[in-house]
């Protein structure tokens, strides 16, 4: 029996960059207003999320940048690849997140666009771009944590 509960989530693409270049803060889910040859596009996943933002506009936010390709089998009524796409929020969310990238310095950074229950939802960070010496230090960080599971598996491997 299939529970009600459970959410069907397929993800369509990722922002990898996102985490390497930016301190994330804080994570939210909202909706985006697509055409019908987008939202068909994003279902065989042509989509890119790496140079994209997020724009506070007349108390409404946009994504910038994002590339979702041009649908093959639309043919005059096909969209432009690099629009403005309206994100859905609630208002009182709008208001905060207008407040914080204004006053603190924080940037509205995609992580991953995904399908929830047959809709297409993104997933927004609030971030902080890294310094060139954070960076230094994740990449630091990773490089000792992949030895370190190096030398394990080598150590494993040897009895």
């Amino acid at each position: 029996m299939k529970n009600p509960q459970a959410e069907n989530i397929k993800v369509i693409c990722k922002n990898r960059k996102a985490h390497f270049n930016f301190e994330i803060e804080d994570t939210f889910e909202c909706g985006i207003v697509l055409l019908g040859s987008e939202v068909k596009s994003l279902r065989n996943g042509r989509a890119n999320l790496s140079d994209s933002y997020g724009k506070v506009r007349n108390s409404e936010i946009f994504l910038v940048d994002a590339h979702i390709s041009p649908y093959s089998q639309a043919n005059r009524e096909n969209h432009d690849p690099l629009r403005e796409r309206k994100l859905l929020l609630h208002k009182r969310e709008i208001k905060r997140l207008a407040g914080k990238v204004a006053e603190r310095g924080f940037s509205l950074i995609p992580l991953k666009m995904y399908f929830k229950n047959g809709k297409v939802k993104l997933e927004m960070a609030l971030a902080r771009g890294k310094k060139t010496y954070d960076k230094r230090e994740s990449i630091k960080k990773k490089e000792q944590r992949r030895e370190l599971e190096r030398l394990v598996k080598f150590r494993h491997q040897g009895r």
